[in-house]
Parts: structure tokens; sequence; C-alpha cells
């Protein structure tokens, strides 16, 4: 299933707007800046509690990763769209959630490869300590928090949509969906990523992550016949693709209706 939407606003203000700090609707009292620590290293991340915290009930896990511009050690970078919209205090009241956003150190990368070649395989690029810090993340705010295992989600715009694409084909099981925005990965993982609902998003005016890297795996997944797959892809969009896509009415509704026993394995 392929959606494909006009762009409504002049494409040179998308890219701005997704290069800059765009800053987060919910109120700076309930996000709570953190540094986890373990032994492999540490990472800083801010996590946003739903509103009325019930430790009886269980609630969804949402993972949202930056771009390169994003990365640092302050905890306060604000650039990443998906932490905007889904932390909306109306967002926030219809859907409760916890989300967190780790912050990537400054030269080091979600997924070690190279932004401008697309596709890439994970057989040849270890896994890079800030995805492995991201997993311990979750593993601890799970231990922490009454999370619903079956509704964990990720999603990661430009470097965190490649980042995005990492951590799923590392943990296919983990995840009850994924949203990766202008990112890339490996076309040979399809398979094993069959049984996951994936909402991808690009820009048909990429110059920066190659929209041949969406392209081919919407090719891909389709060949597999692939039911949990929708691709969107913006005409005469460049990087900025991730601001229209979390503009995209059906996404939130989307996202919070899937859980694990939501997609159909083809195995």
């Amino acid at each position: 299933m392929k959606h494909i939407y006009n762009c409504l606003n002049k494409v040179f203000i998308l890219a701005l707007l997704s290069c800059i700090s765009l800053g987060s609707f919910a109120d700076d009292a309930i996000i709570e800046a953190r540094v986890f620590k373990s032994e492999i290293g540490s990472l800083p991340y801010r996590i946003v509690k739903p509103d009325n915290y019930d430790p009886e009930k269980q609630y969804p896990l949402i993972v949202a990763l930056h771009g390169a511009w994003g990365r640092g050690t302050d905890n306060k970078s604000r650039a990443i769209d998906a932490f905007t919209f889904l932390s909306d205090p109306a967002i926030r009241k219809k859907y409760p959630a916890f989300i967190i956003t780790p912050q990537c150190p400054s030269k080091k990368q979600w997924a070690n490869t190279p932004w401008g070649k697309g596709t890439y395989s994970i057989d040849k690029v270890e896994i890079s300590e800030p995805i492995a810090l991201v997993l311990e993340i979750i593993e601890s705010v799970r231990e922490e928090f009454a999370i619903d295992g079956n509704r964990i989600y990720a999603t990661g715009q430009s470097m965190g949509g490649y980042g995005t694409w990492d951590i799923i084909m590392r943990r296919p099981h983990l995840f009850a969906a994924a949203i990766p925005v202008c990112g890339a990965g490996d076309l040979s993982q399809a398979q094993n990523l069959a049984h996951l609902p994936i909402w991808c998003f690009h820009g048909d005016k990429d110059t920066v992550v190659p929209f041949s890297a969406s392209r081919q795996m919407d090719k891909k997944m389709k060949a597999l016949g692939n039911e949990n797959w929708i691709y969107t892809e913006f005409p005469g969009v460049g990087h900025g693709s991730s601001k229209p896509a979390w503009n995209t009415a059906e996404l939130i509704p989307w996202l919070f209706s899937q859980t694990k026993a939501t997609g159909k394995s083809l195995n």
C-alpha cells in the first residue's frame, strides 16, 4: 500500500523547519531529564510520563530518535518532530503513553553507516554504542514503570530514521510498530520485519538521505506481500519530510492502534 500526499507548504520552509529546534508542546514541568549509565557507557534522555499515571494500568512506550542536529550532551535538544507532536497535551490526554527521546553524543551515530549511501548491511555494521544504550534504557523504563510490552514503538527522522531501521532490524520482536522518516535500512532484513507494522516516509527531492532507499524497501516489502507496510512519499519535498509526516492526520491514531497482535507473520 502506497500513500502519496501533495506538499501543502513551500519546500524551503519545510526543510528549514525540520532543521531547527521546534520546541515541545509539552510543559517543561512534565519533561524529566535523566542520564542512563551502564557498563556500556552513559546516555542522556528525556522522558514524558502519562498524566495521572496509574501503576495498575499498562501504557505504550514510544522511543523517538532525533537527527544529527540533535546530538550532544545537554539533554535539551527538542529538534525532533515526533517528540513535539506526541507530547502535545491533547495527544497525551487522548493517548496516554510514555515517550522517551535519548540524545546521541556528538560525533556518534545511531547507525554507523554513511547517510548519503542509503541502504546498508547490518551484518557488516556492528551495533552502535548509542543504540545498545537505547535498548538498555527501554528495559530500564519497563522495569520502573507499567509498560505494555505489546505496545512499544520506535520512530525517528534522518539519522534517527536510520536508527529506527537499525533498532527494529536488530530487535524485530521487541516493537509493535515503527515510523522511520527519511532514513534507510537493510533490504535483506525485510523478511524478518514482515510481521511488524511500519509506516515509512520520505521526500522525493531528498539529497541528504537518498529517497531511493525507501523506494527500494517499498518494492521489497510489496514483493513479500507485506500487509503491514505503508510507504508515503512526499512530492517536491527534500530532507524536511518529518514535519509533513507528523502532520498526516491518520499517523498518530494508526500508531496507537498497533499491538504485537496487529501484524501477520509471513513465516
